[in-house]
């Protein structure tokens, strides 16, 4: 990292993918260019973070083809034009990136997901899950390295 005065704590880089509201996951097209797609991710150990996304796509035939991704999060960012600057908190996230195939990790999974975005309507979970489970794939990202920045 070149700002070093900048640099953040595993910690503090955990607690920004735990509360960024999305991340931008960047994965390699098969003739070596980059793709980078918003996801909604959630956190649930200090090595694993889960998405969500549809049961086919660019991005899991990427990941087919090579499995290794990069995971941008980003939280706390204001503007501040009278210095020339943002202030901002973020994380950087390498690993490995896999389909889960069983049904009860892909509902844990979901169910993280939907209590960080959609708390307020958790009654209907289950119901959903029922509805559209077959037509949803989950992926886990095992964290290889992360790393914390900010400018407060």
């Amino acid at each position: 990292m070149r700002r070093k005065d900048r640099e953040m704590d595993k910690t503090f880089a955990l607690e920004v993918v735990r509360d960024c509201e999305y991340a931008t996951l960047a994965t390699v097209n098969p003739d070596g260019t980059p793709y980078c797609i918003p996801v909604s991710v959630v956190l649930v150990s200090d090595d694993a973070i889960y998405f969500h996304c549809a049961i086919e796509g660019k991005k899991l035939d990427n990941l087919s083809k090579n499995n290794a991704v990069c995971l941008s999060c980003v939280r706390s960012t204001s503007l501040v034009p009278e210095r020339f600057t943002t202030q901002y908190e973020s994380a950087v996230v390498t690993g490995k990136c896999t389909v889960v195939p069983e049904n009860d990790e892909k509902i844990m999974a979901l169910r993280a997901i939907c209590e960080k975005y959609a708390a307020s309507n958790m009654s209907g979970f289950d119901e959903k899950i029922a509805n559209s489970l077959h037509r949803t794939c989950v992926c886990r990202i095992e964290i290889e390295n992360i790393t914390g920045k900010a400018n407060l």
